[in-house]
């Protein structure tokens, strides 16, 4: 069933709640709640349109184009949330993301899906934002976690030095720490998923008609595939920035303060 908009905006009034619950508790995000709404309704309502000209189109280049827009777009966010500089940190984290997408992407693309064309914008994109949109947390926990480590324990990361350990190893710990918190969030969804809750692509191809079973090995996928890029992603981000951050004897090459 389609959803008309006059139903959607009215739909939308449930937002009283959030509105409300910020000014009983003078939390004084007013603001930024109402921009958040207006810009993610602006933003889906233009993508909806730019997506059916993407679909119709289905040109392989146009195709690509996007997906670096959206590798860029990504890297540009995890950064700006992480409130990190951007210019030392921007080549780390592209690549980070490309080597957690294009494997993944490649292999459901060629072996799993084999749409016609293998390119097509329909499985593409779709698929890439969802690998992408998931890897985008995990990023930020990650990178948030390893500078608040350098800024909070540089004691021991000196004494490390000190003691004879290469820059790589007095950041280990760091790196693991940084590594197993943005790990959490996603094995605590998937050990509760189908328990606790629906995933919202099983939930939407249910509502539309698919049957169920189908509906879960679609979202098992989805899920594998989420875990494998954001692994992928955040180890090779992580790793990248330590190797940007210190010189060979151990200093940082640019402030590490959140």
């Amino acid at each position: 069933m389609d959803i008309s908009w006059l139903a959607l905006g009215l739909f939308m009034l449930v937002l009283i709640v959030p509105f409300a619950i910020n000014r009983s508790y003078q939390l004084h995000l007013g603001k930024e709640i109402s921009i958040a709404v207006v810009r993610m309704t602006l933003q889906m309502a233009l993508i909806g349109l730019y997506l059916q000209y993407l679909f119709h189109l289905d040109n392989v280049w146009v195709n690509l184009a996007w997906l670096l827009v959206m590798l860029l777009v990504g890297a540009s966010a995890i950064i700006s949330k992480a409130k990190l500089p951007k210019r030392p940190l921007m080549v780390p984290i592209c690549t980070g993301l490309l080597l957690g997408l294009m494997p993944i992407l490649l292999v459901m693309m060629l072996w799993l899906f084999q749409p016609t064309p293998i390119y097509s914008a329909q499985y593409l994109i779709p698929t890439a934002g969802m690998l992408l949109g998931n890897s985008l947390s995990g990023n930020i926990i990650a990178l948030q976690r390893l500078f608040a480590a350098f800024e909070e324990k540089q004691p021991q990361y000196h004494g490390a030095l000190a003691l004879g350990a290469s820059p790589k190893q007095a950041a280990a710990p760091f790196v693991q720490t940084a590594l197993q918190q943005s790990f959490a969030p996603i094995l605590a969804s998937m050990a509760t998923t189908g328990l606790v809750s629906l995933p919202g692509m099983m939930t939407g191809q249910i509502l539309g008609g698919v049957d169920p079973i189908i509906a879960v090995k679609y979202q098992i996928v989805i899920l594998v595939a989420i875990f494998a890029t954001l692994t992928i992603s955040v180890a090779t981000s992580v790793s990248l920035t330590v190797r940007k951050l210190l010189t060979h004897s151990g200093k940082m090459r640019f402030n590490t303060h959140l």
